[in-house]
């Protein structure tokens, strides 16, 4: 059995209090992080090779089913907002198809073709990297597109949080924190869908900011969405020129982006 469907350490969760389920439940979440650093020459691994592989065309794609797909699809739903990349340069897809994000999709995650059939839409190539994630790292919809991806000749990874495991097996570089039983029995949305996140983030955020997408510390890129993504960009601008708030805010708008001033204002 995989440690992911391993029994909780903790018994009878109904006859406990609310603090101590609680309590519980945030020291399980404790070891999370720990996992996470256990694996960072991996993710280091991964990002090195994605940097030559965006810049030169390449794609990266999440693939998941239920917990999984979902967070491939949040992170890369966060990237054009957040760093101002195009649509798709970062995708993600689950199992079921986009009505999955939402209800489940019975035996979507069984179909060992269908992760394949979905990445064949966007017409990949051999620039592309395929990332599947899948908690227990045994989900047929994940391990087929794999093991299509590589006799395609593209880079795969896997984030998975057992060790061993059959998706770990067919992949370039695998991503195992491995949390340990969750705390109601596999549950996997919960301390093993944390370090998927976890591992997201790094995957993505260390990318943009090698890509240039950052500077100092700033989302210069960012999508001026709403109010206060424009009350951010102006106080970019303030403390990156010293200039007054409205002057900051009225070039904000009117070139529309934090770089955009800045190049502008450094000519």
């Amino acid at each position: 059995m995989s440690i992911t469907e391993t029994n909780s350490l903790y018994d009878h969760l109904e006859n406990m209090s609310i603090k101590e389920i609680l309590t519980n439940i945030n020291n399980e979440d404790a070891k999370v992080h720990l996992a996470v650093q256990n694996e960072i020459e991996k993710v280091e691994k991964l990002v090195e090779l994605l940097i030559n592989r965006v810049n030169t065309g390449g794609r990266l794609f999440y693939i998941g089913a239920g917990t999984s797909g979902r967070l491939g699809i949040l992170d890369a739903s966060e990237i054009p907002p957040t760093y101002g990349m195009p649509h798709g340069v970062v995708v993600g897809l689950i199992a079921g198809g986009d009505k999955a994000i939402r209800k489940a999709v019975e035996a979507a995650e069984d179909n060992i073709h269908g992760g394949w059939n979905e990445l064949e839409k966007y017409h990949i190539n051999k620039k592309d990297t395929v990332v599947g994630i899948a908690a227990s790292g045994g989900t047929p919809y994940v391990i087929g597109a794999l093991k299509d991806a590589n006799c395609n000749g593209l880079l795969t990874a896997c984030i998975t949080c057992n060790p061993n495991s059959d998706i770990a097996k067919v992949v370039d570089i695998a991503i195992e924190p491995i949390v340990g039983p969750e705390f109601v029995t596999g549950s996997t949305r919960m301390k093993a869908g944390t370090a998927q996140k976890m591992v997201l983030n790094m995957i993505t955020t260390s990318l943009m900011i090698k890509l240039g997408r950052v500077k100092g510390n700033k989302m210069i890129d960012m999508q001026l969405t709403n109010k206060k993504l424009i009350e951010r960009g102006s106080k970019m601008i303030m403390d990156e020129t010293h200039m007054e708030y409205e002057e900051a805010r009225r070039l904000l708008l009117l070139h529309g982006s934090v770089r955009s001033v800045l190049d502008n204002y450094n000519q």
